[in-house]
């Protein structure tokens, strides 16, 4: 489970705890991340929750962080890609193309080496599920995180790719598309105002929850969804419906 210091993440993390599975999170920071894990022990008492802090770029992070899932869990059977950055707002044309690539490095690349590990530590051979958390923004444009957008637009495309190349393996591969969720990262675009203005244009009336988006990434990680593969899940509150962003 990358990303898993906080909101979307800890709150899937958290999710797949709650329904015994034995849990292995990644964050930057060594700090928050040891207190996620604590969170989530509190939260599901007995769990078995292992904090391994690194950057999703690194490659020996990622090999570690799978290694780790394979030696507490016995196997590795789950895969949840929630690391994602957005350093970069407004126009593409004034965007800054060093910015630009780090976000496809984090949101893209690394996603698709924490698969590529985690298919030659055991779901290769044994299946597997794996859930990237993509965007509304890669399905619609908005013209405010248009590279963002973008990077989510093309993991949305990984997950169908991967999910025709892995089936054979029995891996299933899908995508969570999110709208807005009140975490710290989403913090910006709900500031102030913006809170009101973006509830308006939900038809459910609200914005997202983590437990919104955990319980769905804990259906398409389990048996319930096991005839399912490819499919990128909007979890939006309707918001796609209204032909808007």
């Amino acid at each position: 489970m990358t990303g898993a210091s906080r909101g979307i993440g800890l709150g899937i993390a958290t999710e797949l705890a709650r329904r015994g599975a034995a849990v292995v999170i990644t964050g930057r920071k060594p700090e928050p991340l040891t207190a996620a894990a604590e969170e989530i022990r509190t939260a599901v008492p007995g769990a078995t929750v292992t904090a391994c802090p690194g950057n999703t770029g690194d490659e020996a992070h990622r090999a570690e962080a799978v290694a780790a899932t394979v030696t507490n869990g016995g196997g590795i059977d789950i895969l949840i890609n929630n690391t994602g950055i957005n350093p970069v707002f407004g126009p593409l044309m004034d965007a800054d193309l060093g910015a630009v690539r780090k976000i496809f490095d984090t949101n893209v690349v690394a996603a698709l080496g924490f698969i590529q590990e985690a298919f030659r530590a055991g779901m290769k051979d044994n299946g597997g599920s794996v859930v990237n958390i993509a965007s509304v923004a890669g399905i619609r444009s908005t013209g405010v995180i248009a590279a963002y957008g973008a990077s989510k637009a093309a993991m949305i495309r990984l997950t169908a790719e991967l999910a025709w190349e892995l089936g054979p393996n029995k891996i299933r591969v899908n995508a969570i598309a999110p709208a807005i969720v009140r975490t710290k990262f989403a913090k910006d675009l709900i500031a102030g105002d913006n809170e009101q203005r973006a509830i308006a244009g939900y038809p459910l009336g609200r914005l997202g929850e983590t437990e919104d988006i955990a319980r769905a990434a804990a259906f398409l990680a389990g048996d319930e969804s096991a005839w399912i593969t490819g499919e990128c899940l909007a979890v939006d509150g309707g918001l796609l419906s209204t032909g808007s962003m």
